[in-house]
């Protein structure tokens, strides 16, 4: 297999902003450090949870260099490098590496449909000015762009491009990988509601912001199926599958903010135009988070 640095729960951290909307790096050190001791397998920066396309590229890189920080090599970190642009995402490639980071993640992003041939360019191109690995993350509902495995095999010939997380929500797609590629491709499930099924399939790890809100199942999970304990496995997982399904509904940033302060915790404040879950809202997740107990 090629060098592949993550296996298992890999966490999502989010955000936070302060009253007048800038980044409260003390805070987000504090809920790194929170995802760190809950046992996550790894942390990854600057995702969907972590609202990279709404942050200007120096605080992007506030927050790499605090993530790195705080992490202190405990565990793999994986930065989201992201950008419409390939002069932009290498610049951001290139800071996470100079950083310490041990991986990056890149989602084509991109206002006109890329073609295939553009998207491996992108990828290659980036490989080349960094040496740490590169995940490939398939998420068209967010990056506007639907990699089809016959893409993600093309870009898995890029010898820096090492693994993919795939987040379609199609499962089809991971057993597709598992059969057309081989036992040592690396893919990861990036959609909650197909933890169980991803796993079966072959996935090497979960990458979710669930952590943030339930840490111990989230594990639990990886656990039992790292033992071969289905039963087990899918009792965790049925517990756990409300909840999944209402932060993947509603935005994981505003889900997992209004989780943390109903948990006791400060989850600080979302960035304009994103808002807070209503209090309808909050009355459900606090019924979904008091259930879980």
């Amino acid at each position: 297999m090629k060098n592949v640095p993550f296996k298992g729960i890999i966490a999502y951290p989010i955000t936070p902003f302060t009253e007048n909307e800038k980044v409260d790096i003390p805070l987000f050190k504090k809920l790194v450090e929170r995802l760190v001791a809950s046992g996550s397998h790894g942390i990854a920066p600057l995702g969907s949870t972590g609202v990279l396309p709404y942050l200007s590229d120096e605080e992007k890189e506030e927050i790499t260099e605090a993530t790195i920080q705080q992490v202190n090599n405990r565990v793999p970190t994986l930065v989201g490098v992201s950008n419409l642009t390939t002069e932009k995402t290498i610049h951001h490639a290139k800071f996470a590496e100079k950083a310490g980071a041990d991986a990056v993640m890149i989602i084509p992003m991109s206002y006109w449909k890329l073609t295939d041939d553009e998207i491996v360019s992108h990828y290659d191109a980036i490989a080349g000015k960094i040496s740490i690995p590169i995940m490939a993350y398939n998420n068209p509902a967010t990056g506007g762009v639907d990699m089809s495995p016959a893409l993600l095999k093309r870009l898995l010939e890029i010898p820096n491009v090492t693994m993919i997380k795939e987040s379609t929500g199609d499962i089809q797609r991971m057993h597709y990988l598992r059969r057309e590629l081989g036992e040592d491709v690396a893919f990861y499930n990036g959609s909650n509601p197909l933890a169980l099924a991803a796993f079966s399939a072959g996935a090497r790890g979960w990458c979710t912001a669930a952590p943030n809100l339930i840490p111990e199942l989230n594990i639990g999970l990886y656990n039992a199926i790292e033992n071969n304990q289905l039963k087990e496995a899918q009792d965790i997982f049925y517990k756990q599958i409300e909840l999944l399904r209402f932060i993947v509904a509603k935005g994981l940033p505003r889900a997992v903010k209004a989780g943390l302060n109903i948990l006791g915790e400060n989850g600080g404040k979302l960035r304009n135009p994103l808002k807070p879950l209503t209090e309808k809202e909050i009355e459900e997740l606090k019924i979904i988070i008091k259930n879980l107990n």
